[in-house]
């Protein structure tokens, strides 16, 4: 076979051929490596296998006479020999044990690619992950640290007076909040759900009230009216409260800022009985959300215009409120406000303190995922 080859010398770190290139024939490998890698994304590329003496590749240009499925770089000086493809279908024409060989090669071959491409994957898409988290923590938290050394600066001159530093200490509180809020969508994010969890059952209106008595004296400071429409319904709900209050102050938060530039700033809330739900909405007079962003919002580290945040903020409502076995939705016109719609099963009656999460139908993998 090699008797009909032309010889090829390729030099340490010349690309042999790329991904794309027309698959042209077979490359035999005489002296010297040669590595293939591939890519799964723009910049990101794995090797995929190493060919050393005695190997050869190129040879799926044979079988579907298509472009390259992926490159090929020489590691060292390496002297190679080529046969175009003509060649080698002639000499599988006349050698039927050739082409046995070759296909049973090429499929051993096929899944040892698989399954280092696939454990690449993973890896990149960890690394990806964590560059994305990375990037979040450092950027976000970036604005308050600033602000925090500024004020300080302010306070500790000399020549300061009482009301100057009363004002850094308030902004120092400020985006010392601000700290730690983001330090906890971090941690309610990579909170591990448990299997089963035992859930107290809650007298919706106390709660409500309750969670009303701690938005008034924000929606006081930032001139928003807050509205109940209608009563609280009077039924008994199990949820985690400490978690579901962090639903509401998420998407009341979310609210506040996108009203912070509006005149008439009024945030609602509205509460409907279905047959096997509560259905709890948060409706705001502000920006709205652009069309393109709502399919999105729920993912990790969206954001669309925050001046602080990590992106975790509604994933992590998204997921609390699954945990509890209901589902959050949202209705948006861009310029026209917006409404977060979440539903809360209704105890039936045979419920118990037990709660399963598989009961509720909560996909444990498909929530880490999202």
């Amino acid at each position: 076979m090699i008797d009909c080859a032309v010889p090829y010398q390729a030099q340490a770190g010349e690309i042999i051929f790329r991904e794309g290139d027309v698959g042209d024939g077979i490359y035999i490998v005489i002296d010297g490596t040669v590595e293939i890698f591939a890519r799964s994304a723009p910049e990101r590329f794995h090797v995929l296998s190493r060919m050393e003496s005695g190997d050869y590749f190129g040879e799926m240009a044979i079988f579907d006479g298509g472009t390259r499925s992926a490159s090929t770089r020489a590691v060292t000086a390496c002297e190679l020999a080529f046969l175009p493809v003509e060649t080698v279908l002639e000499l599988l024409r006349q050698s039927p044990m050739l082409s046995m060989s070759l296909v049973r090669d090429a499929s051993l071959r096929m899944r040892e690619f698989n399954g280092k491409f696939l454990q690449e994957s993973l890896n990149a898409e960890r690394v990806h992950m964590v560059e994305r988290l990375a990037g979040a923590i450092v950027h976000d938290f970036r604005n308050p640290l600033n602000v925090i050394g500024l004020a300080a600066d302010i306070a500790a001159e000399a020549d300061g007076s009482p009301a100057v530093r009363r004002s850094a200490r308030d902004r120092i509180r400020k985006q010392i909040g601000i700290l730690n809020q983001m330090m906890q969508e971090l941690l309610d994010f990579t909170r591990s759900v448990p299997a089963r969890a035992i859930l107290p059952r809650i007298w919706y209106p106390d709660f409500i009230q309750e969670i009303l008595d701690e938005l008034r004296p924000e929606a006081l400071r930032r001139g928003v009216e807050l509205v109940v429409d209608g009563s609280v319904p009077e039924v008994r709900l199990r949820f985690d409260p400490q978690r579901m209050t962090r639903v509401f102050n998420n998407l009341c938060q979310n609210a506040f800022d996108a009203m912070s530039a509006i005149a008439d700033r009024r945030l609602t809330l509205r509460f409907t009985l279905e047959s096997e739900w509560i259905v709890t909405e948060i409706d705001d007079t502000g920006c709205g959300i652009r069309t393109e962003h709502q399919a999105h919002i729920f993912e990790p580290f969206f954001t669309f215009g925050k001046a602080h945040g990590t992106g975790l903020g509604l994933a992590i409502c998204d997921r609390i409120i699954r945990e509890n076995g209901g589902k959050i939705e949202v209705f948006s016109r861009f310029g026209h406000g917006s409404t977060f719609r979440f539903r809360l099963p209704l105890l039936s009656p045979d419920d118990t303190d037990r709660f399963t999460v598989a009961e509720a139908g909560f996909d444990l993998a498909a929530s880490h995922s999202r």
